[in-house]
């Protein structure tokens, strides 16, 4: 090897100590060395390396695009988490409990996308779009995720799974004075039934629920002088026409059969449990108006209202039998995670009797947004966008509040806030077949932009 070539191969090894160790293991010796091999060496270390860069690359943004779908979820409950502790500080939660975080991600955003949905439904309709559509997309940029990480944390250390069937919905409200979603969350009945069972006094042994009909006989047996058990005789005399609901009952046991309850509601008993602005669509017994197309006109038809009667008395029914007053609660279980649950559902049904003065004051004469604006006053004035206005309607259902005051976490004691009015995004329930061209401008907005702009 001529000097010229070891100077070159010494140049390069001090500059590229990689080039060298490269020759090395390939068994090349020094004294072996030409320019050439040098040169092709280098260019082979090169296209070396600009692979690896590729395929370390392409991994690198496989794993990205699957990150987004895959720990969404997790990315949620680590949200919530923060959330949490920036309210209320230092808290301790399990496993099995944060599996159940991440499980009211999938439920939120089941509900959201499908509001969304009717929300971009109801906009197609309207004919003046500047009055009754809702610009604000029911999206996770667009969540009060503040308040949904307290009330996702206490409802998940209560146990309550979303994913099971009844056991609790998330359902949207459109917040006229933050412009942002505050999302419910609903206890079926099912959840109705673990609450009561999970902090009762004595835990029953079983729990019977019928609605009783016209053809059916029932025959109660209440505890007295020569009767120690309360009980009852039930036959269905008639099971494909039972004619038309005429109460219901619900039949506690215990180990002791001393202790068994037995609870009478007729129809009127139950009646009185509906809200006076129930919706036929659920309750039935009434007429509704949709937008029809006659004789090539748009225009509103009134068509009657099946709804659905026996599920909506027998829920009623459950909450009376399972409520406090019948299966008693045990003190020494009530935690702050139960009280909280409890102050939410009262703000909830705070903010609907206010929405029903609101129409019994106006006598359903005053255009709802006008009557809020005047029980706000003298507030500064924040422009109303209503979220279920499709053409002009009957009274929309419980649309708005006065200010309730919020539910707080009894870990901190903090003053209690005020809650802001709220509206509720469309009903799932109200969903309607939609035209080709309806289904592709409400699924584009889904998936491009009900991720878009949230912060977890």
């Amino acid at each position: 090897m001529n000097s010229d070539v070891i100077k070159a191969f010494r140049a390069t090894n001090e500059k590229n100590e990689k080039l060298a160790d490269y020759l090395f293991r390939k068994g090349v010796e020094p004294e072996d060395l030409t320019m050439e091999m040098l040169k092709n060496a280098e260019e082979e270390l090169k296209m070396a390396q600009t692979t690896n860069q590729t395929a370390v690359a392409t991994k690198q943004a496989a794993e990205t695009a699957a990150i987004p779908q895959a720990n969404m979820s997790e990315r949620f409950m680590q949200k919530v988490i923060h959330e949490f502790s920036g309210s209320v500080g230092e808290f301790q939660i399990t496993g099995y409990q944060k599996q159940l975080i991440q499980g009211y991600f999938i439920g939120v955003d089941r509900a959201l996308k499908t509001a969304e949905a009717e929300r971009l439904r109801k906009n197609a309709k309207n004919t003046d779009h500047e009055k009754f559509d809702n610009p604000i997309p029911v999206t996770w940029a667009n969540v009060n995720m503040a308040d949904l990480a307290l009330d996702v944390v206490h409802y998940a250390r209560l146990g309550l799974d979303t994913m099971q069937a009844n056991f609790i919905t998330p359902i949207p409200y459109l917040n006229n004075k933050t412009n942002q979603y505050d999302v419910n969350l609903m206890l079926g009945y099912n959840g109705i039934k673990y609450i009561a069972e999970k902090y009762a006094l004595e835990p029953p042994r079983a729990v019977t629920i019928e609605l009783v009909y016209q053809s059916d006989n029932f025959r109660p047996y209440k505890r007295g002088r020569d009767n120690d058990v309360e009980g009852y005789d039930f036959e269905i005399t008639n099971p494909f026409d039972r004619g038309k609901i005429v109460g219901g009952f619900g039949y506690i046991e215990y180990s002791d059969a001393r202790k068994n309850e037995l609870v009478i509601m007729s129809m009127k008993d139950i009646e009185k449990r509906k809200p006076p602005y129930a919706s036929p669509n659920f309750w039935g017994g009434g007429t509704r108006k949709e937008w029809q197309t006659v004789n090539g006109k748009r225009q509103q038809v009134e068509v009657e209202a099946e709804g659905w009667l026996d599920e909506m008395c027998r829920k009623t029914l459950i909450r009376e039998v399972y409520s406090p007053k019948h299966i008693l609660l045990d003190p020494r279980k009530v935690d702050e995670n139960y009280q909280y649950m409890r102050q939410r559902e009262e703000q909830l049904q705070r903010a609907q009797d206010d929405m029903q003065t609101i129409i019994n004051v106006t006598a359903n004469t005053t255009p709802i947004e006008e009557a809020t604006a005047r029980m706000d006053a003298p507030k500064p004035k924040v422009q109303e966008i209503p979220a279920a206005h499709a053409e002009p309607e009957p009274i929309p259902v419980a649309v708005t509040s006065r200010p309730q005051a919020r539910a707080q976490t009894p870990v901190k004691q903090t003053p209690a806030e005020a809650a802001p009015a709220m509206e509720p995004a469309p009903p799932m329930e109200s969903m309607s077949p939609q035209s080709p061209a309806t289904q592709t401008a409400a699924a584009a907005p889904q998936s491009a932009g009900l991720y878009a702009g949230m912060d977890f």
